[in-house]
């Protein structure tokens, strides 16, 4: 179980409102699918080593209503870690979608990538990475999947080139383990993602809070250790510059995987109740999309 303490558990509170607000005033038209079900329209490919756009062996693909990550066409991993960009940032918003792992590891996969993938949130573009850039500046959704035995949770909390606190303090770790249980075989887990700005992110498996994190920035402590880029200096320049917002991405990590029913819901937009896009769980106001 998650401990909160002093104001963060009024925050822990006050967002446990606004998701039961959300249940009954929200409409399924108001959810905005990422994924079409038919192909990547709207996405952008990056993969260590290849230009942007470069869908290196077929790696990120839509089959059977599916987004796939997979590596059928590969003789060996490579260090080839890619990136999938939703092609437009957002700030304050949910976002919904359903894993599962499939099939064997690429020959050549890191022993830790077994049964790993990931979704980002507050990601750099795909524009903006460097060739040979394994991972972009981001924070991290880890999924992993159950190995027979022990424990191995997921939806865990990672920073790549960021930082975040816990409880009121800024967290050491590069990845922090979720409350989540261990979901082993192949079956298909269904994650939530509140995206605060830069104050609070909560990760929700199968409808409980595993993880929550606040005051999401850029940290340098990671700059070369966990990423590798060809232009440290500038994100040296961004020591915690606060992250308010970025792209949402699905990794390859060298183990299959499946994404379905991959939905977000803006929570930023008109807050006047005269105009005609208004809408009451907006939690970020911005008057300039307005329409009358």
């Amino acid at each position: 179980m998650i401990k909160y303490s002093g104001k963060w558990l009024w925050v822990f509170l006050l967002l446990n409102t606004c998701i039961y607000a959300f249940s009954q005033t929200v409409r399924k038209e108001d959810w905005l699918p990422l994924f079409n079900g038919k192909n990547l329209d709207g996405w952008n490919v990056k993969i260590a080593g290849h230009q942007l756009g470069d869908n290196y062996k077929n790696t990120f693909r839509a089959e059977n209503g599916m987004l796939r990550v997979a590596y059928d066409q590969y003789q060996t991993f490579d260090s080839s870690f890619g990136h999938l960009f939703y092609k437009q940032p957002f700030s304050y918003y949910i976002l919904r979608f359903q894993y599962r792992f499939t099939g064997a590891q690429a020959t050549g996969g890191p022993d830790w990538g077994v049964k790993s993938g990931g979704v980002l949130v507050h990601s750099q573009s795909a524009e903006s990475m460097t060739l040979h850039q394994d991972y972009p500046f981001s924070l991290e959704v880890q999924l992993l999947g159950g190995l027979g035995s022990g424990e191995r949770h997921t939806a865990n909390a990672c920073t790549n080139g960021t930082q975040v606190q816990m409880n009121g303090k800024m967290s050491p770790a590069h990845c922090v383990a979720s409350a989540s249980k261990t979901y082993n075989g192949n079956q298909w887990v269904q994650v939530t993602v509140m995206v605060l700005g830069d104050s609070i992110i909560k990760h929700i498996v199968e409808g409980d809070t595993v993880i929550s994190y606040e005051k999401p920035q850029i940290g340098i402590g990671m700059v070369n250790k966990q990423i590798h880029v060809d232009n440290p200096a500038y994100w040296i320049s961004q020591e915690g510059k606060p992250l308010t917002e970025g792209y949402i991405a699905i990794q390859a990590k060298s183990q299959p995987v499946d994404f379905r029913n991959i939905e977000i819901l803006n929570l930023k937009g008109c807050t006047d109740p005269k105009a005609k896009n208004y809408k009451s769980y907006y939690l970020k106001t911005d008057n300039t999309q307005c329409r009358y």
